[in-house]
């Protein structure tokens, strides 16, 4: 568990950070030296491989002050470490993306979503204050702090998305809620997808489900005709059962939205519910098996066992050879995130489930948090999010640039497709940025992306980044973000 650490440890390490930094050979781009990733990119384990800057000291809570309902924390801290932190006294981060080994530093250069983005938006909406090691102007590190009111705002805006071009967080101030024992669950079924967005529409308008109020949403397509929308609250006590379900063992936390129509949760299980089994992608390796489930310790089903394996695999090609011996047809990665409006999250659905052989799909519903800051947990004192487009000339959070007022639904789908003869590794990924673009969407950076850099620039705030590089990295000692995104360098 962090633990909290004195102010001067705080300035002694942001010290040897830069130290660190300076030191970093400049023939080659700087990297974070970590032990754990969540992308899914080409060649993301062999820059693992590699030796990079050590921001280990920022691991931790280092403050939290219940009355603002905020906390400073270090960059490089896993979501697992901040909950086991913070809940014990009442608190959470406003959202918990999905996986225990997520950064908070990482979902803020990167994004993350979960069940509260409907109300709480994205991580970076909650940060207040971050510090940022940056390239400086003579290329051998500056740390700055960036506030949306500093004279760094510019890079406080520009750097949700950038992942590690401008920078590493080394820590940050943001906004926690507060929470209860437990929560409890409804599970909806749907039989159409229109049906489906009809009562996501009417959740996120309202926060309410049939009289209750409703703090989570999400929900799994399993097919044209089968869709399930979780709705959930905080709750104080266990509701309408024993005892609260537990899907760390046997039991697989998917399977039951099928089985059961509601349920309570530990706050802390909720929380992480799709870790146990990385949504339902631990069937790849076995481990739904009954057999084989009995013999997997406990303390192994969770996200980070899953990614190593898929980077051995990666790294070895092991299983690739074997398939190949075997005669099958090579396959191709298709792991993404996607935002599509609402409007048109129905006619995306349509269209992928005609189009490519991958079920079932996450569906998790999300918008920016509102220009007054309500988020249903709105602690006073709090600044509002950043102002909406037409105070500034551009969205709020250019390099991710959703519109502030419109409701979208991030669609999950992690899984592979056979590439037949005569198509082309990437052509299946290619085909869904296609029609993700055309429906007026936005996909996530984490995994393959195959755009060329003039409609990457397009999509994905090209002006402002360049000029965030300008000012904040100009001797190029970190890679630009077409280079890690698309080229995977």
């Amino acid at each position: 568990m962090p633990t909290r650490v004195a102010a001067d440890h705080i300035v002694g390490s942001i010290e040897a950070a830069a130290r660190d930094f300076a030191s970093q050979p400049p023939d080659r781009p700087v990297r974070l030296a970590k032990r754990t990733s969540n992308l899914f990119r080409h060649g993301t384990a062999r820059n693992r491989a590699r030796s990079g800057l050590d921001l280990g000291s920022f691991r931790g809570v280092f403050d939290v002050d219940p009355e603002s309902r905020t906390a400073r924390v270090g960059g490089l801290t896993t979501y697992e470490e901040l909950v086991d932190a913070l809940l014990p006294e009442g608190f959470v981060p406003l959202v918990v993306p999905q996986l225990r080994t997520i950064t908070i530093g990482g979902a803020v250069t990167g994004l993350g979503i979960e069940a509260s983005s409907f109300r709480n938006g994205l991580p970076h909406e909650s940060v207040l204050e971050m510090r940022v090691l940056t390239g400086g102007a003579d290329g051998r590190g500056e740390v700055v702090t960036a506030r949306p009111d500093n004279e760094h705002a510019e890079l406080f805006r520009a750097f949700p998305n950038s992942y590690g071009s401008l920078g590493y967080v080394l820590d940050l101030v943001i906004e926690l809620e507060p929470t209860s024992p437990y929560v409890a669950l409804r599970h909806v079924r749907f039989d159409d997808l229109d049906g489906l967005t009809d009562a996501i529409r009417l959740v996120m308008d309202t926060r309410v489900w049939e009289g209750q109020r409703v703090d989570f949403v999400d929900g799994v397509v399993f097919g044209a005709r089968e869709a399930y929308l979780t709705l959930g609250h905080w709750s104080d006590r266990v509701e309408g059962q024993p005892s609260p379900s537990d899907y760390t063992g046997d039991r697989i936390y998917y399977r039951s939205l099928r089985e059961r129509r509601s349920d309570v949760l530990t706050a802390h299980d909720y929380l992480w519910r799709w870790d146990t089994d990385w949504f339902w992608c631990s069937a790849a390796f076995g481990a739904q098996h009954p057999t084989i489930r009995r013999l997997w310790p406990k303390g192994k089903l969770r996200s980070d066992v899953y990614w190593k394996i898929v980077a051995f695999e990666q790294r070895h090609g092991v299983m690739a050879a074997i398939d190949a011996r075997r005669g099958r047809l090579p396959r191709e990665r298709v792991i993404q995130d996607v935002e599509i409006p609402l409007d048109r999250t129905a006619e995306f659905l349509t269209w992928f489930l005609h189009h490519v052989p991958i079920e079932p799909l996450w569906v998790c519903p999300i918008q920016l948090r509102r220009k007054d800051g309500a988020s249903g947990s709105e602690p006073s004192g709090i600044r509002p999010p950043l102002d909406e487009p037409g105070d500034h000339g551009s969205p709020p959070w250019p390099l991710y640039p959703m519109q502030p007022g419109v409701p979208y639904v991030n669609v999950g789908f992690w899984s592979s497709v056979e590439i037949r003869p005569g198509a082309r590794p990437g052509d299946v990924n290619r085909a869904i940025e296609a029609k993700v673009t055309e429906l007026g969407g936005h996909k996530s950076l984490y995994s393959d992306a195959y755009y060329d850099e003039a409609t990457f620039a397009r999509l994905y705030g090209g002006a402002a980044i360049a000029a965030a590089k300008r000012r904040y990295d100009p001797r190029g000692r970190f890679p630009t973000l077409y280079q890690k995104a698309v080229q995977a360098r």
